[in-house]
């Protein structure tokens, strides 16, 4: 067995939303220096739930207030920008209000639909996780 076989896997602890606009689409974010989209969202603090950690993530990278946050499931992916790593993610549904603004080490902000979503170089959590919860949403959505 070789020395990289027994190294544990470093793990980032996230929260993460699913973001979908009254007509379907999803939003996507990509930061600073990065190729992959991916949802907003961040590292939950130590002593911080994740949903407290979420609600402040999407303070500072969208400028928004969460108006309905939805626990979803929690999953497991690779770190998009942290070779080596992989997420352990919470996943929310949650519905902004506000005007939504990249800031923080948001680079860029897009609404995509699912179609566009898929053509766009994607996070593994977003391209294996998030959209296909995005398909069962916009097919039946949360009440």
């Amino acid at each position: 067995m070789a020395a990289s076989d027994t190294l544990a896997i470093r793990t980032l602890h996230i929260a993460a939303a699913l973001i979908l606009d009254g007509r379907g689409r999803l939003l996507l974010v990509r930061k600073r220096g990065t190729q992959a989209f991916m949802q907003a969202g961040g590292k939950i603090e130590p002593d911080e739930t994740p949903e407290a950690a979420l609600r402040r993530e999407l303070h500072e990278e969208l400028g928004g207030t969460p108006t309905q946050i939805h626990y979803l499931c929690e999953t497991f992916a690779p770190a998009a920008n942290e070779p080596g790593y992989r997420v352990h993610a919470h996943l929310f549904n949650v519905t902004m209000s506000g005007e939504l603004s990249p800031a923080a080490e948001i680079e860029t902000l897009r609404w995509v639909t699912l179609q566009e979503a898929r053509q766009l170089p994607l996070a593994a959590l977003t391209r294996d996780h998030v959209l296909p919860l995005a398909e069962s949403l916009v097919l039946q959505p949360l009440v």
